[in-house]
């Protein structure tokens, strides 16, 4: 296995732990989709989301989505938003962060 493969491993187990731990229930690597969010000319996200089916969580949601960004000070951040009726796929779960850490800002 080459680095970027283990790297893969490692941010995987990653992002399992940190649906697990805000969202409750057991999580399993499904698959990982390369999603760009576009506004205008400006590129806003830029990151690989990990779907994740989800077993046992109290939310009732069935799957979870996850990844990480890194902030300008170089420290990551990570996200995991839960599958609902208005998030049905990665590019929703990315602009539903996008939207929440806008509501907090104002």
């Amino acid at each position: 296995m080459g680095i970027a493969a283990d790297m893969g491993t490692v941010q995987q187990g990653q992002l399992k732990q940190v649906v697990e731990s805000r969202h409750g229930g057991k999580a399993t690597f499904v698959q990982s989709v390369p999603v760009s969010e576009i506004r205008g000319s400006r590129t806003i996200s830029k990151a690989f989301v990990s779907v994740f089916d989800l077993r046992g969580s109290t939310s009732g949601a069935f799957r979870a989505y996850a990844w990480s960004q890194e902030s300008p000070d170089g420290q990551q951040t990570y996200f995991a938003v839960l599958h609902s009726p208005w998030v049905v796929g990665p590019t929703e779960a990315v602009r539903a962060a996008i939207a929440a850490e806008a509501r907090v800002q104002k």
